[in-house]
Parts: structure tokens; C-alpha cells; sequence
């Protein structure tokens, strides 16, 4: 018999943010359980931490409507990760008539929530 783990996934796509700065942040909630990355993203002083919250919370909505779990307190986030998105590409006029380009980044972000197992 094969033991799967029960597991939800949410996204969030272009978000306005640089998926290198995301990925600092995701790097510190990979592997802690759900309250501990809540309390952590809530006391960090970065832009990408509310989307990241939001996902979050997601990925254990759909863990609990999805496979029937009860409680957030037993839920780990197994992975997480930012992927680069299309670049937002915009002008801005300089002197003698030249265009300076501006790229302006957007990022994917995932997670995965699994339920600790229970010994």
C-alpha cells in the first residue's frame, strides 16, 4: 500500500513584484508549518509578503474544502518557489528625444501545503 500525502496547491500570477526579491522571502517559509509562516510574513517589511499571505491561505482553503482536512495547525508548506512572468514594457522620455526603456517585472508565485503525517 502506497501512503500518499494529501496536498493543496495555489498560485498567483503576474504579480506586480521581482520574482528575486519573492524568492527571498519564500526561502525563509519553505518547510515551517502554516502558523509559523503567517507569523513570520506578517512581521516581514517587504511588498511581496501580502500576496504571499494570500496564497497561502489558498493553498489551505483548498486543502480543507478539497480533502476534507480540519485543522491548519498539522499543514507544512512543502514548496514554494517564484518563476519569471512577461515584463511590463514601458518608456520614459529623455532629453534630445531619446527613450529610455523601462521593464517593469511580474512573477508567478506557487505553493504547496501537505499535512504532516501523524505518527
Amino acid at each position: 500500500m502506497i501512503n500518499q500525502n494529501i496536498a493543496g496547491e495555489a498560485c498567483g500570477k503576474y504579480l506586480r513584484l521581482s520574482q528575486h526579491k519573492t524568492r527571498k522571502v519564500l526561502d525563509q517559509i519553505r518547510g515551517k508549518n502554516y502558523q509559523e509562516a503567517r507569523i513570520i510574513l506578517e512581521f516581514m517589511p517587504y511588498k511581496a509578503c501580502k500576496s504571499i499571505i494570500k496564497i497561502i491561505e489558498s493553498a489551505a482553503s483548498n486543502l480543507m474544502n478539497n480533502h476534507n482536512v480540519t485543522s491548519k495547525e498539522d499543514l507544512i508548506i512543502k514548496e514554494a518557489f517564484a518563476n519569471e512572468g512577461p515584463k511590463l514594457k514601458r518608456f520614459q522620455p529623455r532629453a534630445q528625444g531619446r527613450a529610455f526603456a523601462i521593464r517593469k517585472p511580474t512573477c508567478h508565485i506557487i505553493v504547496k501545503i501537505e499535512q504532516m503525517e501523524k505518527s
